[in-house]
């Protein structure tokens, strides 16, 4: 069966989340701290845990600021459900159902609706089809034929059966008829067996076909080292020896295989075991490649309480660091690598189970880096979504998936009058609960800001100005104009210049075009030092212009520049009024008493009035700006 919905109320802080929709793959609860996401999964779990076995229990789950009031106020706690989920009939399951019922019984999208109450009983509406189901039982009865018409009319098997009961005390002197009526009263109890309803076959039918919920928290990690034998053969075992037993029955290791007498073969069937575990990791745990997993087995004597010694196997988990060459156990590993391996292993005991296990991971890869936590995103999608649905609570911007926001359920504790909410509307919720989203968009843009294969960083849109409209103008003219390969991108100050290379160099192609400033130029030559970029496409505009120093507006003729200013600011500067020989923008600053000007307005002046500008530049400035280009478009094949 797939589940559908989900609804939880009277649990814990929430009173009622409304009806949540479930994704038929993944399900991501987004919020803050405390707001709710555990409490709706543990809620959850409660339906039909797939190991240890919680219940609901009053006095721990039923919110705490209401329990007393409510049963003073004569409400039957015991009544309550806390959970209630609508599951679709899958065609296997559809299958089942006909096999007993006939066909028609479940049509296309039904859902059976379940309950579990504080009594841990469950309550539930199959959504079969009685009255369907009461007909093509009848179609396989042989009845009087004076009787058909009024057996037709029934809908349901309750009032079918006390008609056939009436019927064949009213036949005792018809014998052709009475065995007619018995026959069916026998086809009726044979197909009911010891239930007395259609509801409660059904649900017998439905049971075991029921997902188990397969929760998995940060208290589930594996222990360092366990006494093989107990995790084997006691069946009262805690979460984290739960995942350890799973790890030993990984790849279909026998009971016997581990418990037997020969060291060699328990230490080959280990072995086994870990091997498929190193496989998992090398596939999805990119940050060290290099890890091998190490179980090992020791003895341990043991007194028990007559005085008798006994020699027990303790298996203890080392990991081997290929890379550093040497081993450490499991627990001095860091905490997301130690969460990490711990859910490969639990995992593995429900990965093949049918019918399928819903997963529900409580804050999963908490603990990872950002790159760990996307490859744990990759095995849900690749190997967790191929069988099982995931349901899985996070506040962390790198755990949701911008590409597919559909999934995502917020959740928001609204206070002790509504208590915690879920919903997939983003337009209500606070700051705060939209912040993984937020975060996850926005580091979703810096890594699809740079679309082109190849970018030229700048410092500012007045730099991106002058470069695009020149370049488009040498176009016109058929000289050397930007190669149509470069997408140009100004980050907002130069400043800001050795972050987005620092962020960006690695995954893409980056070169730089710079001022002649000796703090940003010195941090760009330490980064193509580190490999960032290549130094290659450091561009300095002084190097370019043969100067010691110079920004973009140093590819102009002093005078064509002035008449840019002034035209923008209103002013008449002349050349003559300009001291010194360093970058013009430092001249005029310095001539106007400004530590600096707005450099975007005589930019913009251009670009409204290029038609008349462009055509009157010289000769001189036209060919430092190709030579410029030349430069910029040497970087294309390195």
């Amino acid at each position: 069966m797939k589940l559908k919905t989900v609804q939880v109320r009277m649990f814990r802080n929430i009173l009622d989340s409304t009806v949540v929709k479930i994704d038929d793959k993944v399900t991501c609860l987004v919020g803050k701290n405390e707001s709710g996401k555990s409490a709706f999964l543990n809620a959850l779990w409660r339906l039909k845990p797939a190991r240890t076995n919680p219940t609901f229990y009053i006095p721990d789950h039923y919110p705490a600021w209401l329990e007393k009031r409510h049963r003073n106020e004569g409400i039957n706690q015991k009544d309550v459900t806390p959970v209630e989920v609508c599951l679709e009939w899958e065609p296997a399951d559809v299958q089942h159902i006909e096999k007993r019922f006939g066909q028609g019984v479940v049509t296309s999208g039904t859902e059976l609706r379940l309950w579990k109450s504080y009594d841990n009983k469950f309550r539930w509406d199959n959504g079969c089809s009685e009255g369907q189901a009461v007909k093509n039982f009848l179609s396989k009865c042989s009845l009087p034929t004076k009787a058909k018409s009024t057996y037709a009319a029934f809908s349901d098997f309750e009032a079918l059966e006390t008609k056939l009961s009436e019927d064949m005390a009213k036949s005792a002197e018809a014998p052709d008829d009475l065995k007619l009526f018995s026959n069916a009263q026998a086809a009726l109890k044979a197909l009911f067996g010891k239930n007395q309803s259609f509801d409660q076959t059904t649900w017998e039918v439905a049971a075991p076909r029921l997902p188990e919920f397969f929760y998995f928290a940060d208290y589930s990690k594996l222990p360092y080292s366990v006494k093989i034998e107990r995790i084997l053969k006691e069946s009262n075992l805690d979460d984290g020896e739960a995942t350890a037993r799973a790890l030993l029955k990984l790849g279909g290791t026998e009971d016997e295989y581990m418990l037997n007498p020969d060291y060699e073969r328990r230490k080959r069937e280990l072995e086994n075991v870990a091997n498929v575990l190193t496989n998992d990791i090398n596939t999805y745990w990119s940050q060290n490649p290099d890890l091998r997993v190490q179980p090992d087995i020791t003895q341990q004597t043991v007194r028990n309480n007559q005085g008798h010694q006994s020699v027990l196997d303790e298996m203890r988990l080392r990991i081997w660091d290929n890379r550093h060459l040497l081993s450490l156990p499991f627990t001095e590993h860091s905490a997301g690598f130690q969460w990490f391996f711990s859910f490969l292993a639990a995992f593995s005991e429900y990965e093949h189970r049918d019918p399928p296990v819903v997963i529900l991971l409580d804050e999963p890869a908490v603990g990872l880096h950002a790159k760990a936590q996307a490859d744990f995103l990759r095995f849900i999608e690749e190997r967790l979504t191929k069988r099982c649905q995931v349901i899985y609570t996070t506040h962390s911007p790198f755990m949701v998936q911008p590409g597919k926001l559909e999934r995502v359920r917020l959740v928001e504790d609204c206070g002790k009058e509504i208590g915690a909410v879920l919903s997939s509307d983003v337009l209500s919720r606070d700051r705060d609960t939209l912040f993984p989203l937020q975060g996850a968009l926005g580091y979703d843009l810096v890594q699809h800001l740079f679309v082109a294969e190849h970018n030229l960083v700048v410092e500012g849109t007045s730099d991106y100005a002058y470069l695009k409209l020149l370049s488009d103008f040498l176009e016109e003219k058929g000289r050397t104009s930007l190669d149509p390969k470069w997408s140009i991108v100004p980050v907002g100050g130069a400043d800001l210049i050795p972050t987005f290379v620092a962020l960006l160099g690695n995954h893409l192609k980056v070169t730089v075009l710079v001022d002649s400033r000796k703090e940003g130029n010195q941090r760009l030559e330490r980064m193509a030092k580190d490999g960032y970029l290549e130094k290659q496409r450091i561009i300095i505009v002084g190097d370019v212009l043969g100067r010691k120093a110079g920004d973009i507006e140093d590819f102009f003729e002093v005078d064509e520049y002035l008449k840019l200013y002034n035209k923008a600011f209103g002013k008449s500067l002349k050349a003559k009024d300009l001291k010194g020989d360093d970058a013009i923008v430092a001249r005029i600053a310095r001539f106007e008493g400004v530590g600096r000007f707005d450099h975007g307005r005589p930019a913009d002046y251009l670009l409204r009035e290029r038609i008349s500008v462009l055509p009157k530049l010289s000769e001189e400035t036209l060919g430092r700006f190709e030579n410029l280009f030349k430069r910029i478009n040497i970087t294309l094949g390195e």
